[in-house]
């Protein structure tokens, strides 16, 4: 409910019946019968609601208008009273209030009100007593505001503490003493001691009576706080010999409802024979005094005359007993009737002392003037910075104005010692909003990027205006959480490893490494293989990488020779959401081992190449070019680097080969003593390591004409072609041997079962029997590979009949003879073609080293 014009009263109030309106006349300290004013005005409204609905909504809504919610209770409900429905007059849902975790924030640390956030109301936490909260300031209302967070909202909240007349007008003192004069002048003012009503407006203190009031009269009295106070006036002469003391009750009347009121006693000593009061000299005195004035600092001086001589014109100063905490606060010299400081004061507090000050003689007559103080501020309070609500971490890519804290800042000084700037550190990337007076907002005010700066120790400063200036520090910190915004990166943008050839598949080449300034996942790197082709061929069958560690491996064994280098490249890809990812090149240089031998490509070597040869004539000087040897090798650096030596030669004083070049040159000239034919033999080495070589051989002609050369060159054709015919006639022996060999083994397998199979016949027949030729044993080795240990030599007679057959052992020997009597007429043995014996002839047949004849 919002407030209307009437004095706090709710909005929801006019809507009241006449019999409502009497029935909660209790509730505004209605005397029974008699219907409070507001009350009594309420219940007309409600007799014409129909016709002011529409301008108590207009009223309603101006207030919401205004931007401000106001409610007015009356003091000491008791706890758990509905102060209104707070959820539905500021237009939120309740649903809302729970999700936006709503709360209470006061600028005090006590609350009197509290948030149901179930329901949505307000309600009565803690007893309100009005006098203590506000003591004599009116209207005593309290300040709170209901913060929402997510988004942050802030709502401000006037709760008006109505008075209700709980208290009664009490005095100081129980009893007044007075000693006056007989010879008191009529209109003679006396002070009297003020009553105290805690209460405010019409509940609190607002008439004195005095009884009896046959002498005496009562004067009232407003200051210039409209608090009241109240003089005893002289109507009629006093006569001591007639009454020598005066009874009277003072009674203090309050204007509640019901009516409360208090009494004290004054008794009144009439003095004899002193006619003449003091008189001062001001009847008000006007300081300023600044509060930080220390204590025995002189306010002010009165003085105040009295034209009696002797004891009746001494004068002494007092505080009248009226002053309230001034008494404390100050002090008097009764003789000098100087005022001076007498405990710490504070503006804050109190800003004005009205201090009444009585001049009395010895006779008691006593006149009163006013001491005003108007306190003047000093900046001795620092402000006071207060944190509602703070956020963090905060995302990396918030927007800008994004609200990161909201807080208080309250100042107790007044005037431009309570004004304060809120500032922060100008190297942060946020500013101060101030959505109202003393509340501010932490926000955002530009770009933050986490990999830059992760945190932010923001210092707010709060500085008031005054001089000396304070201020008040206060350290938030802000952190910045990470988003996936920067790719992996490559310390270089390319790299090149180098791995030797005929490495072993499996073998580590590289390892490429990238970073990423994120954190967390966002930062957890991952290798790839691009799609890159090597020779036509994917790249992966060649290499691949370790998605960890980005170690890059040898699928296969390099050779140098087939392929010198390839580039591959290696994709880093991080972990955020999406992925980011960025490649490099890497190029891979295979390095050459020695592993290929020199080769000759001149002079080219083939079978019909023994017949060339290089004429030198006798008469060739020295350092005649003989002719080059031109090697190369398919290795690179030093392992293709060649030297040429010469290995063999008819004669090494005649020639010499350039061991950089292979230029074949003489040293000498020639003689008749050098041959005619010379042969040298060059080595070709390379500078590996291990060293690799290849050789050739060179003829050479020493000859003046080209016909000796043609008749020395044609004995060695003729040399080589025997040797050509030896060495092919070897071989033939060879495979002839090996043939008979073979035949051999296969004819005595043979003969041996066909006479197992011929006996077997003959003993089951008892018949002829074939002739079975007889072989000694292991006859067939004859050329020493077969069974037999060494050669023998056999004389064999063969016949006809192989039962008379007979072999004759001899004697060892190279050649084994093997004489065979053919004198009958039937073949020995069967025999391949080439071996073939006949009984006709003699035969003799030369096997390895041994001759069969």
């Amino acid at each position: 409910m919002f407030q209307s014009h009437n004095r706090g009263i709710p909005c929801q109030y006019y809507s009241f019946s006449l019999v409502e309106c009497l029935r909660k006349r209790l509730f505004f300290n209605l005397v029974p019968g008699i219907v409070d004013i507001h009350t009594m005005w309420i219940c007309r409204l409600s007799v014409w609601k129909w016709q002011t609905r529409l301008l108590l909504i207009f009223l309603c809504v101006a207030e919401v208008a205004y931007g401000q919610v106001r409610y007015s209770i009356p003091e000491e409900m008791t706890k758990g009273s509905l102060v209104g429905n707070i959820a539905q007059d500021i237009g939120l849902d309740i649903k809302r209030l729970k999700s936006g975790k709503a709360r209470i924030f006061t600028e005090d640390s006590r609350e009197y009100i509290g948030l149901n956030a179930d329901k949505g109301t307000l309600v009565v936490k803690e007893r309100i007593d009005r006098e203590d909260l506000c003591g004599q300031v009116s209207p005593c209302s309290l300040h709170f505001q209901i913060i929402l967070d997510n988004p942050m909202e802030l709502h401000r909240v006037d709760v008006e503490i109505l008075d209700i007349n709980d208290n009664s007008p009490s005095f100081p003192k129980k009893e007044i003493n007075f000693q006056i004069t007989e010879l008191a002048v009529t209109g003679a003012k006396y002070s009297l001691l003020n009553a105290h009503d805690p209460d405010v407006g019409i509940n609190t203190l607002q008439s004195y009576t005095l009884h009896p009031s046959d002498h005496f009269a009562l004067k009232t009295t407003s200051r210039h706080d409209d608090s009241k106070y109240v003089e005893m006036i002289l109507k009629t002469p006093l006569d001591r010999e007639k009454q020598h003391e005066h009874k009277l009750v003072l009674t203090a009347f309050d204007g509640g409802s019901p009516q409360k009121s208090g009494t004290v006693k004054i008794s009144v000593i009439v003095l004899d024979a002193n006619d003449n009061a003091p008189k001062f000299s001001e009847s008000v005195y006007r300081v300023s005094l600044s509060e930080n004035a220390v204590q025995g600092t002189v306010v002010a001086t009165v003085s105040a005359t009295d034209i009696d001589q002797g004891s009746n014109g001494e004068i002494s100063y007092s505080f009248s007993q009226h002053a309230g905490k001034a008494l404390s606060l100050f002090k008097i010299d009764p003789a000098s009737g100087a005022i001076s400081v007498n405990d710490v004061l504070d503006f804050e507090k109190q800003k004005q002392y009205e201090i009444t000050v009585e001049a009395t003689d010895s006779g008691g007559l006593v006149d009163a003037s006013k001491v005003l103080i108007e306190m003047i501020d000093v900046n001795d309070n620092a402000p006071v910075i207060s944190m509602m609500s703070f956020s963090s971490p905060i995302s990396e890519d918030a927007s800008p104005e994004t609200v990161i804290a909201m807080f208080n800042v309250k100042d107790l000084d007044s005037g431009k010692n309570g004004q304060v700037k809120c500032t922060i550190n100008s190297d942060s990337p946020f500013r101060i909003q101030s959505p109202s007076p003393n509340f501010y907002n932490l926000v955002t005010d530009g770009v933050l990027d986490r990999e830059m700066v992760s945190q932010y120790n923001i210092t707010i400063t709060a500085k008031d205006e005054g001089s000396p200036s304070f201020s008040t520090n206060k350290t938030v910190t802000v952190k910045i959480s990470d988003v996936n915004d920067n790719a992996p990166y490559f310390h270089q943008q390319s790299y090149v490893a180098y791995i030797t050839e005929n490495n072993s598949p499996g073998v580590s080449i590289f390892s490429v490494t990238a970073s990423d300034k994120d954190y967390g996942n966002n930062a957890r790197i991952s290798y790839f293989l691009d799609g890159t082709s090597v020779s036509g061929m994917s790249s992966a069958e060649y290499v691949s990488v370790n998605a960890e560690s980005g170690a890059i491996m040898a699928l296969r064994s390099f050779d140098y020779e087939q392929i010198k280098e390839f580039h591959v490249s290696v994709r880093a890809q991080d972990g955020g959401s999406p992925p980011l990812s960025s490649n490099v090149t890497v190029r891979i240089v295979i390095q050459d081992q020695n592993d290929n031998a020199p080769q000759i490509l001149y002079p080219v070597q083939s079978s019909s190449s023994s017949m060339v040869a290089e004429m030198v004539p006798r008469s060739a000087d020295i350092g005649y070019l003989v002719t080059k040897v031109v090697a190369v090798d398919v290795d690179s650096g030093q392992n293709a680097w060649l030297t040429y030596k010469l290995l063999k030669a008819g004669d090494r004083a005649l020639f010499e080969v350039g061991a950089q070049n292979g230029e074949i040159r003489t040293v000498r000239q020639a003689n008749d003593k050098d041959a005619v034919k010379q042969k040298l033999t060059v080595v070709v080495e390379d500078n590996g390591q291990p060293s690799r070589s290849a050789t050739v051989n060179v003829n050479v002609a020493v000859a003046d004409s080209f016909p000796d050369v043609l008749s020395e060159f044609s004995d060695m054709s003729h040399d080589k072609e025997y040797n050509d015919n030896l060495t092919f006639y070897l071989v033939l022996a060879l495979a002839v041997v090996s043939f008979l060999f073979i035949v051999s083994i296969i004819a005595i397998l043979s003969v041996k079962c066909y006479r197992w199979r011929r006996e077997r016949m003959f003993y089951k027949s008892n018949g002829n029997l074939p002739v079975i030729p007889y072989y000694p044993p292991l006859y067939a080795d004859v050329g020493g590979t077969g069974t037999l240990k060494q050669i023998y030599n056999y004389d064999m007679c063969g016949t006809a009949d192989s039962r008379k057959s007979d072999l004759k052992y001899m004697r060892p020997c190279s050649q084994s003879n093997l004489s065979l009597d053919t004198s009958g007429a039937q073949t020995l043995l069967r025999m391949p073609n080439s071996m073939r014996i006949d009984g006709d002839a003699e035969t003799q047949v030369r096997i390895g080293s041994c001759t069969l004849k």
